[in-house]
């Protein structure tokens, strides 16, 4: 008895996936719907194929610069204000001299010519 259910639910499926299409097919068409007309680009749609790219590229920039605002807004301020390769402000010339005779760089020879020369 199964044996014979099997070809009777194969086409109760085969009826029930076929029957939308045949429906559908039988719908009037609209296809002049996609009609090319008057308001498209013969007709003054030449707007859209002029400004379309212009406002596509301004909105991509605008996209792009909100990005690297919120970026640099969340990253915070910059952790150092004064560029390294300056010296901090209360040093002298005369100071880091003798930082680097303390660690050891110069010799006393060199330290005094250098002091002599910066005028100390």
């Amino acid at each position: 008895m199964q044996k014979a259910l099997i070809p009777i639910f194969a086409a109760a499926s085969a009826v029930l996936t076929l029957t939308p299409g045949a429906v559908l097919a039988q719908a009037p068409s609209d296809a002049d719907r996609y009609a090319y007309g008057p308001h498209m680009m013969w007709g003054g749609g030449w707007y859209a194929m002029v400004f379309g790219p212009l406002f596509m590229i301004l909105f991509l920039a605008v996209l792009i610069a909100a990005v690297v605002f919120l970026a640099r807004w969340a990253g915070g301020p910059w952790q150092t204000t004064v560029p390294p390769h300056h010296a901090p402000p209360g040093r002298t010339p005369l100071d880091i001299l003798k930082e680097r005779f303390a660690r050891g760089e110069i010799d006393k020879d060199e330290f005094e010519e250098r002091r002599r020369v910066l005028g100390e």
